[in-house]
């Protein structure tokens, strides 16, 4: 499904004109008109949009949604990858980030970086990102004119490269967003019964396990939640175990396990 550079012009420029369909606009037509026919539910048209996103968005390694309660509370429904989830979780837990900031219903329209290790705007995700193997990022408003019970979000997508997301894949970003935002106002309305997915069950269970472990940290070794959770993110790092494997883990056997002595060494 990709498109020449040439296509692209000729596209936006048919858009400026009021000409008929072209190749790039084709496609997202047909995109929508799947979404309405085979995901009638709001699970199925996030899970296509996430494989759909992976694969027309250039250098995207992962893809996402984000999800915000209206409540204020975020979420990670759907992904491509665990990856994701951990990347999503970053921007959550330290409340800075591109998705973070396009799920707002008042956000911008779209935010990223090209290199997240030196990333200005967001100097505690951005090197935490990178420290996981990501090195840009780019992220596009979802449901931007969402009314309660409606939850607003942002499509998300991660690569291991810096500099990937150029004007192509910020222009496919937006449009794949547009036409997913159609879809699913068309199954009606984002409800959360409906959203109690195997996915988003385990999105809340990780996060829950987090604030577990972030608490034993805490009262442990008399420390904040910030620390607790740089700690807790470091020593999934060092060990190679996943952030909520290791947080359950502890939460579980707290009474038997530790961190090494070298993190407790470093925050004490």
């Amino acid at each position: 499904m990709s498109v020449s550079e040439d296509e692209w012009a000729a596209e936006r420029a048919s858009f400026a004109n009021g000409a008929t369909l072209g190749p790039l606009a084709r496609q997202f037509a047909d995109l929508t008109k799947t979404l309405l026919e085979t995901a009638p539910t709001v699970g199925g048209v996030l899970k296509q949009v996430v494989e759909l996103g992976a694969a027309l968005v250039p250098g995207a390694d992962l893809v996402s949604v984000t999800l915000r309660a209206p409540n204020g509370e975020y979420h990670t429904p759907v992904e491509t990858n665990p990856a994701a989830l951990d990347l999503d979780r970053l921007q959550y837990e330290y409340g800075e980030g591109p998705c973070v900031e396009a799920a707002r219903p008042d956000g911008p329209g779209f935010g990223g970086s090209p290199e997240l290790a030196t990333e200005p705007q967001w100097p505690r995700f951005g090197p935490a990102a990178a420290a996981l193997g990501y090195q840009s990022v780019l992220a596009t408003a979802l449901l931007p004119d969402a009314r309660p019970p409606q939850q607003s979000g942002a499509l998300n997508f991660y690569s291991r490269r810096s500099g990937v997301f150029g004007p192509e894949a910020l222009e496919t970003g937006l449009l794949l967003a547009t036409h997913a935002s159609l879809a699913l106002a068309h199954t009606n309305t984002v409800l959360a019964a409906e959203l109690n997915s195997v996915h988003l069950r385990r999105a809340v269970d990780s996060r829950d396990v987090i604030g577990q472990a972030k608490g034993i940290l805490m009262q442990r070794r008399g420390i904040g939640a910030d620390e607790a959770f740089d700690l807790l993110r470091r020593a999934s790092q060092e060990l190679n175990i996943k952030l909520a494997d290791l947080a359950r883990t502890l939460a579980t056997r707290h009474t038997e396990l530790d961190l090494p002595p070298e993190d407790r060494q470093g925050v004490s």
